[in-house]
C-alpha cells in the first residue's frame, strides 16, 4: 500500500501502464500468430499480407519501448525467412 500522495499516483499510472502494455503485447503476438498460421497453411499471399501487417505492430512496441529492438528485428527476420522458404 503507498504511503504518500506521490506513490499513490505512481501506482495508478503503473497499473494503466501496465494495462496498455498487455494489450499491445497481446497485439503483436496476434499479428505474429496471423502471420504463422498463414505460412502453416501453406498460403504464400496470406503470409505476405498478413507479415506487411505485423510489421507496423512490432515497430510500434519498440517505438514504445514495451520490447527490445533486437526481438522486434528477430521476430521480423524468422517470420520473412519463413516465408521466402515458402515453395
Amino acid at each position: 500500500m503507498a504511503n504518500t500522495k506521490s506513490a499513490e499516483k505512481a501506482a495508478r499510472q503503473a497499473e494503466k501502464h501496465r494495462a496498455r502494455n498487455v494489450a499491445l503485447r497481446s497485439r503483436m503476438r496476434t499479428a505474429v500468430r496471423n502471420v504463422t498460421s498463414a505460412i502453416a497453411a501453406a498460403n504464400k499471399q496470406t503470409a505476405e499480407a498478413t507479415y506487411k501487417e505485423a510489421v507496423p505492430v512490432i515497430d510500434t512496441l519498440v517505438n514504445k519501448q514495451i520490447i527490445h529492438r533486437n526481438k522486434a528485428a528477430r521476430h521480423k527476420s524468422r517470420l520473412a525467412a519463413r516465408i521466402r522458404a515458402m515453395p
